[in-house]
């Protein structure tokens, strides 16, 4: 096969934006990310995980170029102290541990400084698709059939079928390829939209090859890592250290927020008028959306923010249908936003891989989240996750 990554600005921008916190603040912090195929019926053969470390030496040999750095030196809110820590990085292949002992045949994790680590997930991601989809499939025909459905959607976002508003494609980890994936891009920058707008995309690359927007703030590792690495913090209190420290890089820059790394009730709780005032948004990434966006407009209603001022992002398995019941729920109250993945970058005739690479670790600590939806959480040790659950509790229960 051909190298599946290469550039290594192929990946969300939201690890730019994290790794530039992480090198200003956390630099001595280390993390373990483990793989996870949450797919029952998927099996790697061994040519295949053969395949995957062979694309992962292959995007361990890239560095930056000068043009990719003076581009990310243009985003706003990236300093050049991080561009030119990005000057010198590049991954390290001694840093992943590649087998095939697992139901699916295929582990990964990767170990190291989170600086270094945080930056394989996506990239790592985006190889296992790759592989699988080009080794354990016809791939002409399946790309055929993305071609296809790709096609039909634009046709209902031009003729008014679907209306969402401002959307982005969010689809890199699970892409069936970087073909399809930039198919995706250049249709929807060239369709002629009635009732939505595409403003861009998280993939880092084909926003910059394309003159559009790359979109993305926060992860879940954000605030797993920052409120539980350190073994000082109460972890119920994980939302408040990562939202003081985001704000301490960022001031009121690259601000929306993410609520739901140890529920969104909890989140509630430390997202009062200072850091509701200073973060643009918040993003939903699990459980229901329209009580999820219910309850975010009452909590700016209660702080005396008018809700009409903030932006509602929603990016959990969404397709457009989706977005389309969603934005007409809210878009008169408040400003509505849609990343979309999967289903822009891996709709075909074949059922997309539901795979993940998480951080398990940080500083030798377990770590988890707790999040809106059972089964999206991601943890070995099945105590700290109830320690975490009973922390959270007598917050909520006493505080």
């Amino acid at each position: 096969m051909e190298r599946i990554i290469n550039s290594l600005l192929e990946t969300d921008l939201y690890k730019f934006s994290m790794g530039q916190a992480i090198y200003h603040q956390f630099p001595s912090y280390t993390t373990t990310w483990t793989f996870k195929c949450r797919n029952e019926d998927v099996h790697f053969t061994s040519e295949m995980v053969d395949e995957i470390k062979r694309q992962i030496r292959f995007y361990c040999e890239l560095s930056f170029t000068e043009e990719e750095l003076a581009y990310l030196e243009n985003i706003t809110w990236l300093q050049r102290s991080y561009v030119d820590f990005l000057r010198l990085w590049h991954p390290r292949f001694e840093d992943f541990e590649i087998g095939c002992d697992a139901a699916c045949g295929l582990t990964i994790e990767a170990k190291g400084t989170w600086l270094n680590t945080s930056m394989y997930e996506i990239p790592t991601l985006a190889i296992v698709n790759g592989v699988y989809f080009r080794m354990g499939f016809d791939y002409d025909s399946l790309l055929a059939s993305f071609k296809e459905r790709l096609a039909d959607k634009i046709r209902k976002l031009e003729d008014g079928t679907w209306q969402i508003g401002a959307f982005s494609e969010f689809g890199i980890r699970r892409r069936l390829s970087a073909e399809a994936q930039e198919l995706a891009v250049s249709e929807l920058c060239r369709a002629r939209l009635d009732g939505s707008v595409f403003v861009g995309t998280s993939n880092v690359y084909l926003a910059k090859k394309f003159g559009i927007k790359p979109v993305g703030t926060m992860a879940h590792e954000w605030i797993m890592c920052v409120g539980q690495g350190n073994h000082k913090h109460n972890p119920a209190y994980s939302n408040w250290y990562a939202l003081d420290a985001w704000v301490k890089e960022y001031g009121v820059l690259n601000g929306t927020a993410l609520t739901d790394a140890i529920t969104t009730d909890c989140f509630l709780r430390d997202f009062q008028l200072t850091y509701a005032t200073l973060f643009s948004g918040v993003r939903q990434d699990s459980g229901d959306p329209i009580k999820w966006g219910e309850k975010m407009i009452a909590h700016y209603e209660k702080l005396g923010i008018d809700a009409r001022t903030k932006t509602l992002f929603f990016s959990d398995s969404l397709d457009f249908e989706k977005a389309h019941r969603i934005y007409a729920h809210f878009n008169t109250r408040a400003q509505v936003a849609f990343g979309i993945g999967t289903y822009v970058a891996n709709d075909t005739d074949v059922p997309a891989l539901n795979i993940v690479m998480k951080t398990t670790e940080c500083n030798g600590q377990d770590v988890a989240k707790i999040s809106d939806s059972e089964g999206k959480g991601m943890c070995k040790n099945p105590g700290y996750v109830e320690y975490l659950k009973r922390c959270i509790d007598w917050r909520m229960n006493n505080e």
